[in-house]
């Protein structure tokens, strides 16, 4: 079965990569895992369908009048220099990715997964702004004038006893906690939302609305998932954001002969003052740092899923300085495929076996693995 990672889709907001390197920890490890697999390079995926971003593109005085080219401007921005992945940019509320929604919807609206119907909800009574239940105050306009309401939403049921985590949906080792803390919702969830961008549900009687982002990602997934051909498909989340969105998800996790899943990794400490000075000690040019926190550490997030405590990288800078100093040798017969066999079925522990990991180490243009020019 082919296998082939994407990263969780990124929400748009106020940062760059260069000052919050952590928020590219997903897009960093499917790219080392996927070349570790032979499978081609895949899109960024981004997340724009935000109640931040509605509010922004209101208020900054230099948003263009077109939301998809401002955020298309701003995910951009992002970027160092020169930077811009090649196999593209997708979000949440592209052309492709609303028409899949589109097909999606309908085909599980004729199944009976999912139906429209008149539910209540609470409203604010000065911009409309659909808010959640037990909220204090609307999050739109800030008006604590919220009322209930009786309308048309989309809506999803869970199926009974079904979990909205399973064993199957995780790549590999069970995160039974994780499956516990996922479980936590209503057995009626509302899929559409008050957004002035995102996938519009107005072909479904519902104007004015679209569909929940937290549904919307995994079908981006899946788009991205399509141009390429896998029959799995596993997004990359921290375990909290996976808990997030498992529920709004489990209607649009398969479709034409694809199967999505999460791969769930840790988050990384790069703010953490004590990695400068490691590199200090250890001497570490420019071209390892950014084999060290562009490949390694993503890849070692998915050995501690919980997080990387930040004590245990002396233990890791030190690692890595002996493996990308080593000389290469002779490559152990099947070495290759057993990583990959290993990449497959979530198991990471090849990572801290020097005789392998030197061998996989990515050479970036210009310098070799070691951080000397060519």
């Amino acid at each position: 079965m082919r296998t082939a990672f994407f990263n969780g889709p990124v929400q748009n907001g106020d940062f760059t990569f260069t000052d919050k390197p952590g928020k590219a920890v997903g897009i960093h490890a499917a790219a080392a895992l996927n070349a570790l697999l032979g499978e081609p390079a895949v899109p960024h995926l981004w997340n724009t369908v935000t109640l931040e971003g509605d509010l922004r593109h209101q208020t900054e005085p230099a948003a263009r009048a077109d939301r998809h080219q401002h955020e298309q401007d701003l995910i951009r921005a992002k970027y160092p220099e020169g930077a811009l992945p090649a196999a593209g940019l997708l979000t949440d509320a592209d052309p492709a990715v609303a028409r899949l929604a589109h097909d999606m919807i309908r085909a599980r609206l004729e199944a009976g997964v999912l139906s429209v119907e008149k539910t209540t909800t609470v409203v604010c009574s000065s911009c409309a702004h659909l808010s959640g239940i037990g909220s204090p105050a609307c999050k739109a306009c800030g008006s604590t004038d919220l009322v209930k309401k009786v309308a048309p939403q989309l809506t999803a049921r869970r199926p009974a006893g079904a979990p909205v985590l399973g064993p199957d949906d995780v790549h590999g080792r069970r995160l039974a906690h994780l499956e516990n803390i996922a479980r936590n919702v209503p057995d009626q969830l509302i899929l559409s939302r008050t957004r002035a961008h995102g996938i519009d549900l107005a072909p479904f009687g519902l104007p004015g609305m679209v569909l929940d982002p937290r549904a919307a990602l995994h079908i981006a997934v899946l788009a991205a998932a399509e141009r390429h051909g896998p029959e799995r498909a596993l997004m990359l989340a921290t375990e909290t954001a996976a808990a997030h969105v498992a529920a709004y998800g489990l209607p649009f996790r398969s479709h034409g002969g694809i199967r999505l899943g999460y791969a769930v990794h840790g988050k990384v400490p790069y703010g953490d003052p004590l990695l400068g000075r490691l590199y200090e000690v250890h001497r570490l040019g420019d071209a390892q740092r950014a084999v060290f926190e562009e490949w390694f550490l993503p890849l070692y997030a998915l050995r501690e899923r919980g997080g990387i405590h930040p004590g245990k990288l002396p233990a890791l800078v030190k690692f890595f300085r002996k493996i990308s100093l080593a000389p290469p040798g002779p490559e152990a017969e099947g070495g290759a495929g057993d990583v990959r066999r290993a990449v497959r079925s979530g198991d990471m522990g090849w990572l801290m076996d020097a005789r392998t990991v030197t061998h996989l180490l990515p050479a970036f243009p210009g310098w070799d693995a070691v951080g000397r020019r060519r």
